[in-house]
């Protein structure tokens, strides 16, 4: 993973495309984040694909940005794993 102590534009413009990653950024009446893939950095915004879709962020609403690991696995349910529900 990359250092944290990298300044978040720079971290950004620094940063392999593919990695996951989460952006604070100020938006009209506060702050958001966006988790997922960063796909492209350029001077002035970056994209992240999150779960529902790709978010381009200008650099300068940009407050805070770091790598994350990776999602942990999805739960199976109880008739996915070949189980069967408890009796009621």
């Amino acid at each position: 993973m990359t250092p944290p102590h990298l300044p978040p534009r720079q971290f950004l413009l620094t940063a392999e495309p593919g990695i996951r990653v989460v952006v604070r950024y100020r938006i009209d009446d506060g702050l958001t984040d966006a988790l997922g893939y960063l796909l492209v950095t350029s001077d002035n915004s970056c994209t992240v694909r999150t779960r529902t879709a790709d978010v381009e962020i200008p650099l300068a609403m940009v407050i805070a940005a770091k790598e994350v690991p990776p999602p942990p696995p999805r739960r199976q349910s109880v008739q996915q794993a070949g189980g069967s529900l408890p009796p009621a």
